[in-house]
This record gives structure tokens, C-alpha cells and sequence, in this order.
């Protein structure tokens, strides 16, 4: 469920002063993780690695309060769930938007992920859930080695969005470079510092 909500009931009243018109109001955050632990979970679980980063970057966002509300046009509008969003090669050989409803247990989460996904591949249509749920974004370019991605700041998408190319081993160890963009008006830089911290957590500890 989405709800319009007044700014100056929140929290984040005078972030939306400051932010909503501001020229540029998006942020992107750089950081390396350390993805071994889900590197070995999808090789002896079978299940895919994307798959289980979302998962992670779900769990990540769960407990953060101000991953609920985002701005939408003028409005602030909160929501109860999350989704996350990956892009699908689809059966006519382009790409297609893919938001799956976040599940606090992975094997429900992997069941919708497999099931949205294969859906999105055979139809080549997308399946939004914006309108009931606050999306977090991701592209993955698993062709190349990334070591960071700007995104652009459209002024009609103001969703938070990481982008990832393909891992990198070093000896034992899987890295990752990842890069989160996120809208101002929405949280502040030590919300989005936790949700990184959280998110390296979570990527050790899935199981």
C-alpha cells in the first residue's frame, strides 16, 4: 500500500526542502564487498548469484526506516513493502524491468525472483510494482569489471538503484565494487552508509 504523507510530519522535512528542487539531488555511495560467502551459497545451492544479492540488498533495506518513503513528482509517499527491480534479457533480444516483492525468507523470495524473472524473459513485458511498493533498482553488467557506475538523474525516477559489473577473485576471496545511488530527500549519507554496512552483513550471514 502507497500513501501520500506531509513532509513536515516527518523526519525528513527539512531534507525536503533542501532536496526536492535541487538540480542534482542524487548521491551515489562507492563501495567494494566482499561477495565469497554468496559466491559459494549459489555454487552449492544452485541458485543464482544475482538472485541472492537482491535478496541481500532486500534484507539490507528492511530495518531502514527511510527506505519506506520516496519522493514521487512532488510528493512524498510512503509505502509498507519493498521490491526489488532487476533487468531481464527477454526472448526478443532486448531488455525488459523485472521488480520482485521482497521476502524475508529466501527460499519464498527465490521461488518469486525464478518465477517473475522467467515470466519477464518469455514475454518481454515488465512487471511494475511501484504503484504498492518502494522499489530499489539494480543493473547488473556481468559482461565487464566494473569499478563504478554514475547514474543519471532524470527527475522521474528517484528510486535508490545500485549497479554491479562481474566479481573479481583474489586468491580466496570474491570482490565486488558496487556503486548506490540514492535521492537526498529520501535519507542522508549515514543512511545510506548503514545500508552498506548492512548489506555486507547480510551477504555474509545468508545461508
Amino acid at each position: 500500500m502507497a500513501q501520500e504523507i506531509n513532509p513536515k510530519d516527518t523526519t525528513r522535512a527539512s531534507a525536503y526542502e533542501l532536496w526536492m528542487n535541487a538540480p542534482n539531488p542524487m548521491i551515489t555511495f562507492f563501495k567494494t564487498l566482499d561477495v565469497t560467502n554468496i559466491v559459494k551459497v549459489s555454487k552449492n545451492k544452485k541458485m543464482k548469484f544475482n538472485m541472492l544479492l537482491d535478496y541481500c540488498i532486500g534484507k539490507a533495506a528492511a530495518d531502514i526506516k527511510e527506505f519506506y518513503t520516496l519522493p514521487v513528482g512532488e510528493k512524498l509517499i510512503k509505502y509498507d513493502t519493498l521490491a526489488i527491480n532487476t533487468i531481464v534479457k527477454n526472448k526478443s533480444n532486448g531488455i525488459s524491468s523485472c521488480d520482485i516483492l521482497f521476502a524475508d525468507n529466501l527460499s519464498d523470495f527465490n521461488q518469486s525472483y525464478i518465477k517473475s524473472t522467467n515470466h519477464t524473459a518469455e514475454t518481454s513485458s515488465d512487471i511494475d510494482l511501484s504503484a504498492d511498493s518502494m522499489v530499489i533498482g539494480t543493473s547488473a553488467i556481468v559482461e565487464t569489471k566494473l569499478d563504478g557506475v554514475v547514474g543519471m538523474n532524470s527527475g522521474i525516477f528517484n528510486n535508490p538503484f545500485l549497479f554491479w559489473g562481474k566479481y573479481r577473485k583474489k586468491w580466496f576471496t570474491y570482490y565486488l565494487p558496487i556503486s548506490f545511488q540514492f535521492h537526498h530527500t529520501q535519507m542522508d549519507g549515514e543512511h545510506a552508509g548503514r545500508f552498506l554496512e548492512n548489506l555486507q552483513k547480510e551477504i555474509n550471514n545468508v545461508k
